[in-house]
């Protein structure tokens, strides 16, 4: 398969600086960092891109077109009979919910008001919001409405019943290379179709991918994605995803997508993050420092595609060459995979979840519930940020 090409400028080499480094950790009230994926990793420890080609690209209706009510009237909290909580965060919690309008089943987050601008996080919900709006892919999170009320925010998406892929990875402890092929390749298709949107991710991690009732993969959490044209300076993510560009605080935009993913990949195939350690700081020197350390057991495609992947040099990183995505596509370790079969969900995944039903939430962990009710009237000094919902 052929791809438009893409000429990427080649920046300057970057410098390991501790003092960058502890800006970077002392920069919380700019910084939005998840550390959910180390405590996992703890956890373990101690016990401008080119179009796909036009048959390969998938649909991309509007999202102002997707219904939940027939007679498309306004939705809000009684549209909804809410169900068990599937998962918390920073700011709330998503729930599983179902219609009363079409009896379907949607996941419901649920946005704390005065959480999110306490955090100084008005701008990345409302991106979150915008971005999602205007995306429509078969390996990409769908949402449907959102709503507010005096307390909260509502996002409605789509409910993903298989769970998270990172149970998926540690009950496995890793995964075979064409497990890990399969999964990367859905992200892959998913990350290119953004990139041709000018949206970053910037998250990218097991833990922000679901898998469907048919083994397929959607993208979920859209919190730190943006639209960029060229280059950002904003500085989040996970930290053992974030790449060496972000971590000293460089300009940074599509490139360290394919960074995550290549960290991603890695981690499929070995069970654990190429640069983890506990200590936070020795890990982003890990990082710039770039020396990866790849086991006996891997392919030489593997090893050669996560070399040009995971390497600090932009003017080497495959998605960031001449060929743009093309570089990662038709490189021999995806050289198996069908990828226009794939776009159209023609490839049977190597994991079907076992489901009980539409609504089946064996594959969450079960959180205690808000004891907090929604929809309680109240003083709402924060509705005027969030117009849009």
């Amino acid at each position: 398969m052929k791809f438009e090409e893409l000429t990427s400028a080649e920046p300057d080499e970057p410098d390991l600086l501790a003092n960058e480094i502890s800006h970077l950790e002392a920069s919380t009230h700019t910084m939005m960092i998840d550390d959910s994926h180390q405590n996992h990793q703890n956890q373990e420890q101690q016990g401008q891109e080119p179009h796909l080609v036009p048959h390969m690209q998938p649909s991309n209706t509007p999202t102002t077109c997707r219904k939940i009510s027939s007679s498309g009237c306004q939705i809000n909290l009684n549209t909804f009979h809410l169900q068990r909580t599937l998962g918390t965060g920073s700011f709330g919690r998503v729930h599983l919910v179902q219609s009363k309008f079409n009896q379907k089943f949607y996941a419901l987050k649920v946005l704390k008001k005065a959480d999110v601008v306490r955090s100084k996080q008005v701008e990345h919900t409302r991106n979150e919001r915008s971005i999602l709006m205007s995306i429509s892919h078969p390996f990409l999170i769908n949402l449907w409405d959102t709503f507010q009320d005096d307390a909260n925010l509502y996002m409605v998406m789509d409910y993903v019943p298989g769970g998270e892929l990172f149970s998926v990875l540690r009950k496995s402890k890793r995964f075979s290379e064409n497990i890990a092929r399969f999964y990367a390749a859905e992200v892959l298709l998913g990350l290119v179709y953004l990139h041709n949107k000018d949206i970053i991710y910037r998250d990218l991690k097991p833990e922000n991918i679901l898998l469907d009732s048919e083994g397929n993969i959607k993208i979920t959490d859209f919190g730190f994605a943006k639209h960029v044209v060229d280059v950002t300076w904003t500085l989040c993510g996970t930290p053992d995803y974030l790449a060496p560009e972000i971590i000293q605080s460089k300009g940074y935009g599509k490139p360290a997508d394919y960074w995550s993913f290549g960290v991603l990949i890695y981690e499929m195939l070995v069970g654990s993050a190429p640069f983890y350690d506990e200590n936070q700081f020795k890990l982003y020197e890990k990082i710039v420092a770039c020396k990866p350390v790849y086991p006996s057991y891997f392919s030489a495609s593997a090893k050669d595609l996560l070399s040009h992947l995971l390497t600090k040099d932009l003017s080497n990183r495959f998605g960031n060459l001449k060929r743009g995505c093309s570089d990662i596509i038709e490189h021999p370790w995806f050289q198996p995979m069908d990828f226009e079969k794939l776009i159209h969900r023609k490839i049977t995944p190597p994991y079907i979840p076992k489901l009980q039903g539409e609504g089946d939430t064996s594959n969450f962990d079960k959180y205690p519930e808000e004891t907090v009710p929604y929809g309680l009237a109240q003083a709402d000094p924060h509705r005027h940020l969030f117009p849009e919902f």
